[in-house]
């Protein structure tokens, strides 16, 4: 079992996740990061990473995927440390007060506090029932897509009818030798221009629609993928060569073992002290989506606020001999 030491265990690397990182950082202190995708950003990367947000100030507009960006750029100069595609399962607290989190990867990370910022709490995708995924998982089937470089030139089957599906067959169109979008309809949960434009770039063809199909099975050797089997309500089977496959059916979401931490909760959310962020139980933290307290307002915005509270709170216990004098960024610089 792997063990390490930090400051801050923040649980969960969406925007507020990433935010508390910078915050800190600027108050020197260290942290690890967990949650359970495959890559950082949360909900933003995940559902909808090529929507553009309008309420992140000096923002008119950013696309989500490009928040996540910036907002990774700005915990790097901190080195935080990600551990991705695994799930909190266990945290004890020591007699000093410190804790010790440990991860379905059999990873214990020692802390002296923790920051939940699980969003809608412990998430993951919605995996086709095909046989033997896990065997390309990672290497040629990914829910979500972190470097798009990686799809240059290559053959993509992209299955799902949200969102998350159209948005990606837009962008990777743009690089990829040739994208298949298998749906088992020919209408889409999207927005009617993103409709639009997968429909232009279907007559261009760079995009070749798959439709009225599902995923049926998998051929490849090692972890490689070869081709995409798919069948159609009349037991219509066709092959698709590809070197990928991006399956956006959704995430399923729930609490997971944040339920048995013993915090206080109010339908699935985590009651804090507004003034600190704190929970119930000392030490621990909650911040974004799945903190709650009176006139609480779901705004991405409002969780970067708490995490400042939250990183100020905690400086306390990371350092109980030292007394703060509050500096603004412009002043102090990164540290």
């Amino acid at each position: 079992m792997t063990i390490h030491k930090t400051d801050i265990v923040i649980v969960g690397a969406g925007p507020a996740g990433l935010f508390s990182i910078f915050e800190a950082g600027m108050l020197k202190m260290k942290c690890h990061v967990i949650d359970t995708l495959e890559t950082i950003g949360g909900q933003c990367t995940a559902l909808y990473p090529e929507k553009p947000i309008y309420d992140i100030p000096a923002h008119p507009k950013v696309l989500a995927s490009e928040l996540i960006e910036l907002l990774e750029a700005q915990a790097e100069p901190f080195h935080p440390v990600y551990h991705l595609n695994q799930q909190v399962q266990k945290i004890d607290k020591k007699n000093d007060g410190s804790f010790v989190v440990e991860t379905s990867k059999n990873i214990k990370i020692e802390c002296k506090a923790i920051i939940i910022a699980a969003g809608c709490g412990a998430f993951g995708p919605n995996r086709p029932p095909l046989e033997n995924i896990e065997q390309f998982e990672g290497t040629s089937i990914f829910y979500s897509v972190r470097n798009k470089k990686e799809f240059i030139d290559k053959k993509v089957v992209i299955a799902g009818g949200g969102d998350s599906a159209v948005d990606w067959a837009i962008s990777l169109a743009e690089i990829a030798q040739k994208i298949f979008v298998v749906h088992r309809r020919d209408k889409f949960r999207c927005a009617p221009e993103s409709a639009s434009k997968m429909k232009k770039l279907e007559g261009e063809g760079k995009i070749e629609m798959i439709i009225p199909f599902q995923l049926e099975g998998l051929e490849g050797n090692d972890s490689k993928l070869s081709h995409v089997i798919v069948k159609d309500f009349e037991n219509n089977i066709k092959k698709i060569e590809a070197d990928y496959l991006l399956p956006f059916f959704g995430l399923a979401m729930e609490l997971g073992p944040i339920a048995n931490w013993g915090l206080n909760l109010n339908k699935n959310h985590i009651e804090v002290d507004r003034a600190t962020m704190q929970t119930s139980q000392k030490g621990i933290y909650a911040v974004g989506d799945i903190a709650t307290y009176s006139h609480k307002l779901k705004l991405i915005l409002t969780g970067f606020a708490e995490c400042a509270s939250a990183c100020h709170d905690i400086f306390k216990i990371v350092f109980p001999d030292q007394i703060y004098h509050f500096e603004y960024s412009t002043s102090k610089g990164i540290s």
